[in-house]
């Protein structure tokens, strides 16, 4: 029998942090963060790791309950105009073994009420590895089309984030992938409703998904010298 992990608890959980956000509020309710929404999540975190390695050996679903792959709900305000504590949502990142050395691409999963979503990729790249993923778009341009504009690509996943309005410094304005090189992040993924959250496919569809972006991760880490 499939396993559920998320339910209405969930759901019902961050739309009352959203609507109280504070401290002594989360105090109150942290049997209910740890109950329906922690604890599965690092369960299904936990379940994602041996269908996770097959995609990739080189790439880790960590359920620590610190440091691993779960973000932490706690915000970081020091540097923020919205001083309010905690993340109305929780995501899941799901790491290359070196990305503490090196900048690396990531599958991601997000929950949040009517904002779930899963995909991949590098999320607003330092300037030095946007510069590498560039050049190896520009020189590699048949992986990478065979990657993300075949029609299964295409039809699942959109990229998040924005482009240039001009082809970068250095690169031919007529070179055959230059709309991808004018991204400024290389991510993308697909939304799915809360019910998929709560249902008993959610584990087959994030499997699914992460086998389909696959492609655009390794070519990726090809790109900024990982192995895949």
């Amino acid at each position: 029998m499939a396993d559920t992990y998320f339910s209405k608890k969930t759901f019902a959980f961050l739309r009352d942090l959203a609507a109280n956000n504070n401290r002594e509020w989360f105090a109150a309710h942290r049997a209910r963060y740890e109950a329906d929404l922690r604890d599965p999540y690092l369960r299904l975190i936990g379940d994602l790791a041996a269908p996770l390695a097959k995609i990739s050996p080189h790439y880790r679903a960590d359920p620590r309950t610190q440091g691993g792959s779960l973000f932490r709900i706690h915000r970081d305000t020091r540097f923020a105009n919205d001083k309010t504590p905690y993340k109305t949502w929780a995501g899941a990142r799901f790491g290359h073994e070196r990305r503490r050395e090196i900048e690396a691409p990531s599958f991601y999963m997000h929950i949040q009420p009517r904002g779930c979503f899963a995909g991949g990729g590098i999320w607003h790249p330092e300037p030095a590895t946007l510069k590498k993923i560039r050049e190896f778009l520009a020189d590699n341009p048949a992986s990478w089309k065979k990657a993300v504009h075949s029609k299964a690509f295409e039809e699942r996943f959109g990229f998040w984030g924005e482009r240039l309005t001009r082809p970068p410094r250095g690169y031919d304005p007529a070179h055959e992938l230059i709309e991808d090189i004018k991204l400024k992040n290389y991510a993308a993924g697909q939304d799915f409703p809360d019910a998929l959250a709560c249902s008993d496919e959610l584990h087959p569809y994030l499997v699914d998904t992460y086998k389909r972006i696959a492609p655009m991760i390794d070519y990726l880490c090809a790109a900024v010298g990982l192995d895949f």
